[in-house]
């Protein structure tokens, strides 16, 4: 995982923690990792794909924040991507 992704145990995702300044929080896999990512992520394709497939299977009703319909492992790796394409 790049040094702009970090990755959070379900402990601290039940604290309700906010992002830090400049970042967004998105769950991942069976266990609904918790990841805050840089907002510059955002503009990248890949990502903008997984955003809209997650729209489109579990909406964003706001209550359970953003879950992407991935495994931790792909994540992982299209954050990388992201990271060294930056």
């Amino acid at each position: 995982m790049g040094n702009n992704c970090k990755q959070q145990d379900s402990s601290e995702r039940r604290r309700g923690r906010r992002a830090p300044k400049g970042h967004f929080v998105v769950y991942v896999g069976e266990g609904l990792k918790r990841y805050e990512l840089p907002l510059s992520f955002l503009k990248n394709p890949r990502l903008q794909q997984l955003l809209q497939k997650a729209a489109d299977e579990f909406g964003f009703d706001g209550q359970n924040g953003i879950i992407l319909p991935c495994d931790d492992s792909t994540f992982q790796t299209i954050t990388e991507f992201m990271t060294n394409s930056s």
